[in-house]
């Protein structure tokens, strides 16, 4: 795939933010009760303030679409290293079964702790994070148990892998479903779709350290992300560290990609969509591709949300559920076309 200029990369970025602005605009402005944009202005810069504008914007519109551009930049970003360090254009967290880890791990929690910790107070909503980590970790650590195979990670093995953690999580986080009393299971039912209906500050504040710290140490290794695209053997030559940043690439990955289920639950696919539409606009490069990436997967989010709280209103679909629409089919011309290609 040829490089593009840094000129055309501007280019993307600025197409982006502008389809962005129009999607901001809709989100903070339409819904059933309409604001224009004087309205969301003077209510952002608290220039005449009203209670009815400040509800519908501080509330419920503003916090909702700030949590759907964070999950879509973690997830995107998350996804293109998982691609980059597995070689392979069809990983993806959900996917490889770190979704499924992650929130297994936080449904364990919120049945350990139902009925004694208020979801919405600060222990619960800060400890979800790190259960999520500590099960995204749990399925990466089995990925690359079975899917390691002389030396390297091989790439059928690791979908076919990812797919049987899925499974084996999946029915884990049933199970504990099914145990939890009814209101319970009908919050975990809701957020394991995916859906960011719930959304609220204190939720946005959870996830900011994990963006803080890990946004900037994927970030500073988009060279080391080009050169996981050499043989192995080629990256040890170089003086790489291959094992200590491969291990750091990973957990970087699924730390985002555990604050992002621990708020939105399990959204699949944006990091699998991502990352393929940003090669085809900017290239393979990662120092053109990360931040490009990150732009693509908030939109996705962003644009996915807004057709899901829009097209049945006054009734919501899951995020999750709009974006599978897509993106299963996707996946499936994907896979199709690499076994092409490997015949």
């Amino acid at each position: 795939m040829p490089e593009r200029s840094s000129k055309a990369v501007r280019r993307v970025l600025l197409a982006g933010f502008a389809l962005l602005l129009v999607s901001v605009y809709i989100y903070l402005t339409k819904g059933e009760f309409e604001l224009s944009v004087r309205d969301v202005v003077q209510t952002l810069l608290r220039i005449h303030p009203q209670p009815d504008n400040d509800l519908i914007v501080f509330e419920f519109r503003l916090p909702r679409l700030v949590i759907a551009a964070l999950v879509g930049f973690g997830l995107a970003i998350a996804g293109a290293a998982v691609q980059g360090v597995t070689r392979n254009g069809l990983a993806d967290p959900g996917i490889l079964g770190i979704h499924a880890g992650a929130g297994a791990a936080i449904v364990l929690y919120m049945y350990a702790f139902q009925g004694q910790v208020i979801r919405t107070g600060w222990t619960a909503i800060m400890m979800m994070p790190l259960f999520g980590l500590a099960g995204g970790a749990a399925a990466a650590a089995l990925l690359f148990a079975f899917a390691w195979q002389n030396g390297r990670l091989d790439a059928q093995r690791m979908i076919l892998t990812g797919i049987a953690i899925s499974s084996g999580f999946g029915a884990f986080t049933l199970f504990l479903s099914l145990r939890m009393n009814a209101k319970d299971f009908e919050m975990a039912a809701v957020w394991l779709t995916g859906s960011i209906w719930n959304a609220n500050w204190i939720y946005i504040l959870s996830m900011l350290p994990w963006f803080i710290l890990l946004t900037p140490l994927l970030l500073r290794r988009t060279r080391t992300l080009d050169l996981f695209q050499l043989d192995e053997s080629m990256v040890r030559s170089l003086g790489l560290g291959y094992g200590r940043e491969l291990v750091i690439l990973l957990l970087c990955s699924i730390g985002l990609v555990s604050a992002c289920v621990s708020v939105s639950g399990s959204i699949s696919f944006v990091g699998l969509l991502a990352p393929h539409i940003t090669r085809r606009l900017v290239g393979p490069r990662h120092r053109h591709l990360m931040p490009v990436c990150g732009l693509i997967g908030v939109l996705l989010v962003v644009i996915s949300d807004l057709i899901a709280k829009s097209v049945f209103a006054p009734a919501e679909l899951p995020v999750g559920i709009v974006i599978s629409l897509v993106g299963v089919p996707y996946f499936l011309l994907l896979l199709y076309k690499s076994r092409s290609v490997g015949s």
